[in-house]
């Protein structure tokens, strides 16, 4: 028997299985369903003043724009699963703020870390990439420096998607924020300030993720170590405690926050992970009373709501920016 009619067997099941599977796309390293195309997510910098600032952007670039707003202590790549999710029908746009994910993460005493700064980058940020008009999706952090840029700019917002992001003193009352409120209370504080290191521990990071999930097995542990390991970097922690004091800088603005909600009413998607310890439910509530165009799910999530329902997520916000976003 020669070797070719050997293996001729073991040649036609490869032959088969290729044929069956279909050709593989060597840039994403699997194989390709037919009737699919999956997005590409571009991973590229911009500079901004001295900064460097890292963003993931993906979609037609004459779609109509969401702009993603990352929370503590992520970056952008909580949206790594989102972004492809919307990008067939929108230009989605997710920086990284100095100091986190990939963006430039300059010294304290050359940036000073306040969430005016935050939001002064981002803005800057959006003018350098040519956004003129866009949806938001707030979530955490992303909330603070989110609706800085709405109350400047309102005629750029066609949308908000809020995910578990606070603009109302409800959402502050609870037993999280007590030692963080006497930090904002003793600034000067050395003891104030060491008592919140936990926060930048990698098991505080894991309970973000999971805490409030009815189940943790579908968390994957990839995110949280991935945001551990920048938050790790020598200096970053000393960056989080200031944002954490600075923190208290928002609940004075929330007045004009709701102000800009009545005056421009911009449509709302509440999306809100309900068992959130950090902003609970509750902080969800009140935007009832200041929006008329409004859609409101309390979803059983956590803090990371995405990362246990971003496809109920992904088909809500759909549903939502196709009624008020997406080009008639």
């Amino acid at each position: 028997m020669s070797r070719m009619t050997k293996f001729a067997p073991a040649l036609l099941l490869i032959t088969a299985t290729v044929l069956l599977i279909g050709p593989t796309d060597s840039s994403a390293g699997q194989p390709t369903v037919p009737g699919t195309n999956p997005p590409k997510v571009l991973h590229k910098t911009v500079k901004v003043g001295d900064l460097e600032i890292f963003y993931r952007e993906a979609g037609p670039k004459d779609a109509p724009v969401v702009l993603l707003l990352h929370g503590f202590p992520t970056s952008s790549q909580m949206y790594r699963n989102l972004i492809p999710a919307l990008a067939d029908n929108y230009h989605v746009i997710a920086p990284d703020y100095p100091g986190y994910g990939h963006s430039s993460m300059p010294d304290r005493d050359k940036f000073t870390y306040t969430f005016d700064n935050l939001a002064k980058v981002i803005d800057e940020f959006t003018e350098k990439v040519g956004l003129t008009k866009y949806a938001l999706y707030v979530q955490d952090y992303g909330a603070p420096v989110g609706y800085r840029l709405a109350v400047k700019h309102p005629e750029r917002i066609t949308a908000i998607v809020v995910q578990n992001g606070n603009a109302y003193d409800e959402g502050l009352d609870n037993d999280f924020w007590k030692p963080i409120k006497a930090y904002w209370n003793e600034p000067k504080s050395k003891e104030k300030r060491d008592a919140l290191r936990f926060v930048v521990k990698y098991d505080a990071t894991k309970w973000q993720y999971t805490h409030g999930v009815p189940n943790p097995e579908l968390v994957s542990p990839d995110g949280a170590a991935h945001d551990q390991f920048l938050m790790d970097r020598k200096g970053n922690d000393e960056i989080q405690l200031d944002l954490l004091l600075d923190y208290g800088s928002n609940p004075p603005l929330y007045p004009g926050w709701q102000e800009y909600f009545r005056k421009h009413q911009p449509p709302m998607l509440i999306a809100w992970g309900k068992n959130d310890q950090i902003f609970p439910g509750a902080g969800a509530e009140p935007y009832k009373r200041d929006l008329k165009t409004l859609e409101f799910h309390l979803l059983d999530a956590g803090h990371f709501a995405l990362e246990t329902n971003g496809d109920e997520i992904a088909r809500l916000m759909q549903g939502f920016l196709g009624k008020h976003v997406a080009k008639k």
